[in-house]
């Protein structure tokens, strides 16, 4: 009999967003009429901008001819998707990225997942908490933790606490790690870093010979002009630091599928006998070896976010879902709710009232207004008694959505 990887055996619960759909769906069936409004799940609602629709109608007519054809494409992604990065992305912010530290991919769920492959089990692994359950679930697969507690966190992970105490900004370590999980602007608390904080980060990282895995997926939300977009605006950041960008939540590809990765050729690691190497070639190797490169048609997509039109309807979006924000969180804080987040990123952290468990304030919010959100215990234990609530819903439903909280 062929034996399992029993890490997996370690996870110690369904994986949050299915337990979530799960107890909407038995909700709804026992009330057919309800009309529910979802402001769980961190998934868009608005179509897709047109020159974005009409890059990939012409990239499906190039696949419809010998002379434009495409089959296989290079694994790291294409040079018009990735010339178009750099350009738009990094130089306009005075960061130097060259094009073979760009990596296309398919979702940053799947590289901040996968990223973890390259580096070695030993590790000491530093997770903010609450965070994203990909960084926690994916080091507890690979077998770089130990079993887990009743508060659900794990033996030989770092847990740095991000409360209303600190601002939900992490502290830095006071033990030795290897990798740190970093994500500004922050999923689920909305928090943002700021130079000053992440020139602390990296100055730690260089000290310590430790790497960031700096997850920048909602970079685009953030309104204050002196909130860094991207880790490498920090100097000496791209000796320490992984960066992963996503177009899900940009531009609306969370059903299209396309992201990227930087991993700088300045990044180092040891091997076990003490030699140095590069990073880079080994990210490379791995997405070469297991990835065959997101579609010609989704990077063609990709790609036209950054023409003068597909920015100027990128951001038309993006602005519907910063006003949804803002409603959100004039509408809780007028309600007595305590409200954190919001301002430059998609994600509202509230205070669950009356004491409530997260779990149980999920419950009495979809009973009584049928309205969907995150239960924050569900992102780590410090998560407990807080509930995270997306701006991605259509404005008219964010509308009702905030009049029926009146009511819970």
């Amino acid at each position: 009999m062929a034996t399992i990887n029993e890490n997996f055996l370690k996870l110690q619960a369904g994986y949050l967003f299915p337990e979530v759909s799960r107890r909407v769906r038995s909700f709804q069936a026992q009330n057919p009429d309800a009309k529910i409004i979802s402001l769980g799940i961190g998934d868009v609602t608005q179509p897709l901008p047109p020159a974005i629709i009409e890059a990939m109608k012409k990239a499906v007519d190039d696949m419809g001819t010998a002379a434009t054809f495409r089959g296989y494409g290079p694994e790291q992604g294409y040079d018009f998707l990735i010339d178009a990065i750099i350009e738009n992305d990094y130089k306009s912010r005075g960061v130097d990225v060259e094009p073979d530290e760009v990596f296309i991919s398919d979702g940053a769920k799947c590289d901040t997942g996968n990223i973890q492959e390259i580096f070695g089990l030993d590790n000491v692994v530093a997770i903010t908490d609450p965070s994203y359950p990909v960084y926690v679930d994916s080091n507890v697969m690979a077998g770089r933790t130990g079993k887990g507690n009743k508060n659900g966190q794990y033996d030989k992970i770092v847990y740095m606490p991000c409360t209303a105490e600190n601002n939900f900004i992490p502290e830095l370590p006071k033990t030795p790690v290897d990798i740190i999980y970093l994500c500004f602007p922050n999923n689920p608390t909305g928090a943002v870093a700021t130079k000053e904080i992440l020139t602390k980060w990296v100055d730690f990282a260089r000290s310590n010979k430790a790497v960031i895995l700096f997850d920048a997926a909602y970079e685009a939300f953030i309104t204050e002009p002196d909130i860094p977009h991207s880790i490498y605006e920090i100097e000496g950041a791209k000796e320490v630091a992984i960066e992963f960008r996503s177009f899900s939540k940009t531009a609306g590809f969370t059903g299209v599928r396309c992201a990227f990765t930087v991993v700088p050729k300045q990044l180092k690691g040891a091997t076990s006998d003490g030699r140095v190497v590069e990073v880079n070639p080994l990210w490379n190797r791995r997405h070469s070896t297991k990835f065959n490169g997101a579609s010609y048609i989704s990077q063609a997509g990709a790609a036209a976010i950054y023409t003068t039109e597909g920015k100027k309807q990128t951001r038309q979006i993006i602005d519907i879902y910063r006003g949804n924000a803002k409603l959100i969180c004039e509408s809780l804080t007028k309600l007595g709710y305590k409200v954190y987040g919001g301002v430059n990123a998609p994600y509202i952290w509230i205070k669950t009232p009356d004491g409530l468990s997260s779990w149980d304030f999920f419950d009495r919010l979809l009973r009584k207004a049928n309205v969907v959100g995150t239960p924050g215990a569900g992102f780590g234990p410090a998560g407990q008694g807080y509930f995270r609530l997306t701006a991605f819903a259509r404005p008219e439903d964010v509308k009702e959505a905030m009049q029926r909280f009146a009511s819970v």
